[in-house]
């Protein structure tokens, strides 16, 4: 029970890495909070982490929007009276290529990538500030330290924000006792990588099996991660096993980056 007594919030924890984390902390023993824009997610998640004896609640929230994080956050503190861990993990993306980005795309990807991330993080280090501890866990990506196989370049660029923001607030908020750490994720099976598969199938008729085959091409350990992978990752850095850990940001990829 590595997260016994601990509060944790989870971002984007209706689906992916995002509920394979909410899982994790709740079997390590952690009271979770469940948040995803998406009610449905929410309630699944919700039900699953109940089912197997873990202790959750839900929360609907949109990480482009400053007023939803600002009211997550502080329901959470209102309830729970801490916060001990937040999983800074929504993040969204869509196939593109370069010359086909636009204002919109951009705009949608960063708002939630990069600006959700830095206000969540900040919205949080306010109570953990005041509290003497806390622990803030990232989603970045190898495709913020140049991965070929990016979604698009807007995503890259979204994901390689959330690395240096990282550094810098481990920087700030070393003085408080509160780590600051990102994961950066390989290729990963989750429902997004499945949506951008069945895109990519749709357009050239390529079997979801050989698209598969192809993404795990080049991985030495030979594997594509899965969810669970991350999950892992996300516990320890949330635990006292982490403690002198902050300002990295770690691969989880299969030895894709080894950098």
């Amino acid at each position: 029970m590595r997260l016994e007594n601990k509060v944790a919030l989870i971002t984007g924890a209706g689906a992916g890495i995002g509920r394979a984390s909410a899982l994790a902390m709740a079997r390590e023993g952690a009271t979770v909070i469940v948040a995803d824009i998406k009610s449905d997610k929410v309630d699944a998640c919700l039900a699953e982490i109940e089912t197997a004896g873990g202790t959750a609640t839900g929360i609907v929230a949109d990480m482009a929007k400053l007023d939803e994080i600002d009211q997550m956050v502080s329901s959470v503190v209102e309830q729970h009276g801490k916060l001990d861990v937040i999983f800074n993990n929504a993040g969204v993306t869509r196939r593109c290529k370069l010359m086909d980005i636009d204002e919109e795309l951009w705009d949608w990807v960063h708002d939630v990538n990069a600006k959700g991330v830095f206000f969540c993080m900040k919205r949080a280090a306010e109570t953990m500030i005041k509290q003497g501890h806390g622990s803030i866990i990232n989603t970045a990506s190898i495709a913020g330290r140049g991965y070929p196989g990016t979604s698009n370049v807007a995503y890259a660029a979204s994901k390689g924000a959330v690395i240096a923001m990282t550094m810098q607030a481990a920087r700030s908020l070393g003085r408080y006792n509160i780590n600051v750490n990102s994961i950066c994720p390989g290729v990963t099976k989750t429902e997004l990588m499945q949506g951008i598969l069945e895109l990519r199938h749709q357009k050239d008729g390529t079997p979801i099996e050989d698209l598969e085959a192809q993404a795990a091409h080049g991985i030495p350990i030979g594997r594509i991660n899965e969810a669970s992978d991350i999950a892992e990752m996300a516990v320890f850095l949330a635990s006292s096993a982490a403690r002198n850990i902050t300002g990295q940001s770690i691969n989880v990829d299969g030895g894709l980056i080894m950098l």
